[in-house]
C-alpha cells in the first residue's frame, strides 16, 4: 500500500523526492515522479497512451471507457491508470469526466505537471511551490516533509475548521500547501503559473417526468452504482447503522452479489442510545451475516490521538475512532473492501438541511451573503464562540483575511442551480461530501489495508439527483422521498419511513469520563498556551461545563481538542 508524489523542478526533480522520502523515482525531463511508504492504493509510474503519470485510479465503468476508446482501447487486462490514460490521451477533459470511479493522479504532459482529482473527492490532493520548484502528493504530510517549504500554522484554515468541523476548500492547515478540488484538472506549469480547468460539475437540469419514473430510473442506477462496488468473487462488507442510507445499500448488495454479505454495526454499550435495533433488523430482513461492535469510551481515549495523525485534514467528528474499529474489524475479517451509505443526505437532502431552508423563509436581508452566513451558523460549531474562544493576536492577525463565508457563497447564489434545495446540495456535496465525509473514509479504510466505496456518491446517481425536482426529494416533511421510493420494496417500511435520528454518539459522556484527563493534559498544557490559539480562561470554562455552551458543549470541546491533536502530530508551532 503506496501513496505517491511528483515534482516539476528546473534542476534535479529526483532530489526533492528524495528529500520527502520518495522512492522508486521515475523521471522525464524536468519532472519526476515517486511513491511513498504510507497507506494508499498508488501505481508505479507508468506510461500509457505516450503519457507518463503516476497515481490512485479505481475504476467502476471500465468496460464502458473501454467500450468508448474503440480500437484504441488497450489491452483487456491494463491497468486503472493505464485505461483512464487512454481516455485522457485521447478525449482530453471529456476522457475525465465520463469515468465512474476514485482517483487523483499526476500526469507529465510536456513540461507541465498535471494534477487530476476525481469527480466527487474520492481521494485527495495536495501541492504546493517553493524556490522554483513545485511539489505534489497524496499525503500532506509528505509535502509537509520538504525542507525548502515554510509550511507553518495557516491560521484562516484554523478559523475555517473551528467553523465547519473540516476544511471545505483548497486551504489546508499548513501554510502554503493546497488541496485540489475534486473534478478539476489543475495545470502546473514550469513558469510557477498554474491553470484550473473544469471537467465535472453538478449540474441542474429540468426534467419533469412523473415522480415513478424518476424513482424508477433512480434504482436502476443505485443498483449498477452497488453492482459495479462489489468485491468480484469474494464476500461482500457493508457498514450498516440502521439508517435508510446504509440499509438500501446492504439490500442492494444482497440482490446483486454471489457470495455473502456481512454487515457491521457499532454500539456504544447497552446504557446508551443506540439503533441496533434497526439494524438487527435489515440484517435480518437481507439474511447477512451481522456482527456488532461495542466500542468503549476509554477504546476512543486510547485510540484518539493515531486516528487523527492519520488525516491529512482534522474532521471534528467523534465517530473517527468508531470507524476506524469497524475498518479494523472488517480487515480482520479478510475483506478487501468495505461499502457504506455515505452520500444520502448531501445528494437526496437530509435533514441538515432543515435549519437553512427555515431561515429562507424569514430571511428579510436580501444580500446572499447573509445566506451564506446562515448556512455556517447552521452547522453550529464554534463559529459564534470564535470572539472568545481565540486570542486577541489571533483574531487581529485574522483581520482582512478571507472570511469562511466566501467558501459557500458560491454555492448559494442563482448560477447553475435554481432552487434553493439544489443550491443547499450542491454546498454540501462540495464541502461536507468532499472535504469531510470522503476524506474520512479514504483515510481511515486505507490505513487498514481496505477500500471504502460509497455507491450514493457515484457519478451517475448524482447526475440524476439534480435532474429530480426538488419537490420530490423534500416532499412535504419527508426528506430525500424519491431515494426511499426508489428502494420502497427493499427494505421493511419501519425502516423506510422512520424519522431520521443520526448516530448518537456519547460525547459527553466520554469528555466527562475516559477522555477527561487527556482533554485536560492538552488543552491546558504549556506547549498549547505556547502556540497562543485559544484563551486559556475560555478552555478552563468549557472544560467545567461553564458559559452558554450546552446543549453543544461536547461537539465545541471536541473540535478544540482534535485540532490540538492534529498539530501536535503534523508539529506545527504558531
Amino acid at each position: 500500500m503506496t501513496r505517491w508524489c511528483a515534482c516539476s523542478a528546473d534542476g534535479d526533480p529526483t532530489r526533492t523526492l528524495a528529500s520527502v522520502g520518495a522512492r522508486e523515482q521515475t523521471r522525464q525531463g524536468r519532472l519526476a515522479f515517486g511513491l511513498l511508504d504510507e497507506p494508499g492504493a498508488a501505481s508505479a509510474p507508468v506510461e500509457a497512451a505516450g503519457v507518463t503519470a503516476v497515481g490512485e485510479v479505481t475504476l467502476f465503468n471500465a468496460a464502458a471507457l473501454r467500450s468508448s476508446l474503440g480500437r484504441d482501447a488497450p489491452r483487456s487486462d491494463c491497468s486503472a491508470i493505464e485505461l483512464l490514460l487512454h481516455c485522457y490521451a485521447r478525449f482530453g477533459l471529456a476522457g475525465l469526466a465520463q469515468a465512474d470511479g476514485m482517483f487523483a493522479l499526476a500526469i507529465a504532459d510536456g513540461s507541465d505537471l498535471v494534477l487530476v482529482r476525481d469527480h466527487t473527492g474520492a481521494r485527495t490532493l495536495f501541492h504546493a511551490r517553493a524556490h522554483g520548484t513545485w511539489l505534489a502528493s497524496t499525503s500532506l504530510r509528505a509535502v509537509h516533509r520538504w525542507p525548502a517549504l515554510d509550511s507553518g500554522l495557516n491560521l484562516s484554515a484554523v478559523r475555517s475548521f473551528l467553523t465547519f468541523a473540516y476544511l471545505p476548500g483548497t486551504e489546508t492547515l499548513l501554510r502554503g500547501i493546497r488541496e485540489v478540488l475534486p473534478g478539476r484538472c489543475l495545470r502546473l506549469r514550469a513558469d510557477g503559473s498554474s491553470k484550473e480547468e473544469v471537467f465535472w460539475e453538478p449540474r441542474e437540469v429540468a426534467d419533469e417526468r412523473p415522480a415513478a419514473d424518476h424513482a424508477h430510473a433512480l434504482r436502476a442506477l443505485l443498483e449498477e452504482a452497488t453492482a459495479r462496488r462489489l468485491p468480484e468473487g469474494e464476500p461482500a462488507a457493508v457498514l450498516l447503522s440502521g439508517g435508510v442510507d446504509s440499509s438500501l445499500v446492504t439490500a442492494l448488495a444482497r440482490k446483486l452479489h454471489d457470495q455473502p454479505v456481512r454487515t457491521y454495526s457499532i454500539s456504544f454499550g447497552d446504557t446508551l442510545p443506540n439503533e441496533l435495533g434497526y439494524s438487527g433488523l435489515v440484517a435480518a430482513h437481507c439474511h447477512t451475516e451481522h456482527r456488532v461492535l461495542t466500542v468503549a469510551g476509554e477504546t476512543v481515549a486510547a485510540r484518539l490521538p493515531d486516528t487523527v495523525a492519520l488525516l491529512d485534514s482534522p474532521v471534528g467528528d467523534p465517530l473517527t475512532v468508531p470507524n476506524r474499529l469497524l475498518a479494523e474489524a472488517v480487515a480482520a475479517d479478510g475483506m478487501p473492501v468495505v461499502l457504506n451509505g455515505e452520500g444520502g443526505d448531501p445528494v437526496f437532502g437530509g435533514p441538515k438541511n432543515l435549519p437553512m431552508l427555515i431561515s429562507e423563509l424569514h430571511r428579510d436581508d436580501p444580500d446572499p451573503r447573509a445566506r451564506a452566513m446562515a448556512y455556517l451558523d447552521s452547522y453550529r460549531k464554534c463559529h459564534a464562540d470564535l470572539p472568545v474562544l481565540l486570542t486577541g493576536d489571533v483574531l487581529a492577525e485574522l483581520d482582512g483575511a478571507p472570511h469562511p463565508a466566501d467558501l459557500v457563497e458560491p454555492y448559494l447564489r442563482q448560477g447553475g442551480m435554481h432552487s434553493l434545495l439544489n443550491q443547499l446540495l450542491h454546498a454540501n456535496l462540495r464541502t461536507k461530501g468532499a472535504h469531510h465525509i470522503l476524506t474520512k473514509v479514504e483515510r481511515i479504510t486505507a490505513a487498514s489495508g481496505l477500500e471504502g466505496r460509497s455507491p450514493l456518491f457515484a457519478r451517475p446517481v448524482i447526475d440524476h439527483a439534480f435532474r429530480i425536482p426538488p419537490r420530490w426529494k423534500l416532499a412535504g416533511t419527508t426528506e430525500k422521498w424519491v431515494l426511499k421510493e426508489s428502494v420502497r420494496d427493499l427494505l421493511p417500511a419501519t425502516v423506510v419511513d422512520r424519522p431520521k435520528s443520526g448516530m448518537r454518539v456519547p460525547v459527553q459522556q466520554w469528555l466527562a469520563g475516559p477522555l477527561r484527563e487527556l482533554g485536560n493534559d492538552l488543552l491546558l498544557s504549556r506547549a498549547t498556551r505556547q502556540r497562543g490559539l485559544f484563551r486559556p480562561d475560555t478552555i478552563r470554562s468549557w472544560l467545567r461545563k461553564e458559559g452558554t455552551l450546552l446543549p453543544r458543549h461536547g461537539g465545541k470541546l471536541w473540535l478544540v481538542l482534535t485540532l490540538e491533536l492534529w498539530l501536535r502530530s503534523f508539529d506545527v508551532g504558531g
